[in-house]
């Protein structure tokens, strides 16, 4: 069975600025957007046919969005089930602020008997790493540190939920800033292949020059196809992978 994988950073739907400058005039936008921003995502991912969706900065219905619950509205467009929570620790300050207490990631799949596990790590401000089994692969969703020093913590502890002879998924935002090559140990650890060849950037939308956003499998996962469509709906750019389960 042939299943298609889509992870996107969707910024809560504020939109792509176009440039550093822009950004820095439009800041606005991260305590009230427009939600023509979250409609053109919802078009591009409804079009892309996806059976499993990753969502990273997604908002689940603060003052920002107008109180719409960014991924309960997807799941329903898409007729997926949703899994996902606030990223921040389960006793984290930011839980009780408003704007950042609806700051989510999630994942949405068709697939009825998908079974889920949350996970926050015990480095870094965005704790949450999320867990999903869908027929029989294990996919986690995540989002990790701009802090280089904290980032390697997190994937220390990461490649620890990252089970052997499994097939897996990991996919996310993983500000990468230094290079692919932070990855390293964490994939020489846990077996995992960046199907990324050419190693094309995913940041920032307008005008891509770095690689912070991935989609690593392991063995068992066999791609048939890979891309990063070029579209500017949020600062960062998805990726879009095609894979059958090797059999056993």
């Amino acid at each position: 069975m042939k299943l298609r994988i889509l992870v996107y950073n969707i910024a809560y739907g504020t939109g792509s600025p176009g440039s550093i400058h822009r950004r820095l005039f439009t800041a606005h936008r991260y305590l009230k957007t427009n939600s023509e921003h979250f409609e053109k995502i919802s078009d591009f991912i409804e079009s892309s046919n996806a059976n499993i969706v990753g969502l990273v900065e997604a908002d689940s219905g603060s003052y920002r969005t107008g109180y719409h619950d960014q991924i309960a509205e997807l799941a329903a467009r898409l007729k997926h089930y949703h899994f996902g929570s606030v990223k921040y620790g389960e006793n984290s300050i930011s839980r009780n602020i408003p704007i950042l207490n609806k700051q989510c990631n999630a994942l949405l799949t068709r697939e009825l008997r998908a079974e889920s596990k949350l996970h926050f790590l015990s480095r870094g401000m965005k704790k949450l790493v999320i867990e999903v089994d869908v027929n029989n692969v294990k996919i986690f969703v995540v989002h990790l540190s701009l802090r280089k020093a904290v980032r390697v913590r997190q994937l220390s502890l990461l490649a620890d939920l990252i089970p052997a002879h499994t097939p897996v998924i990991v996919a996310g935002d993983f500000n990468t800033m230094s290079g692919s090559e932070e990855l390293q140990d964490f994939m020489r650890d846990t077996g995992l292949i960046n199907p990324n060849r050419a190693e094309l950037p995913t940041y920032p939308a307008w005008k891509p020059k770095k690689q912070l956003d991935y989609l690593l499998h392991s063995k068992e996962i066999v791609p048939e196809y890979f891309a990063v469509p070029q579209v500017d709906f949020s600062d960062h750019l998805p990726l879009i992978m095609d894979f059958k389960v090797k059999k056993r």
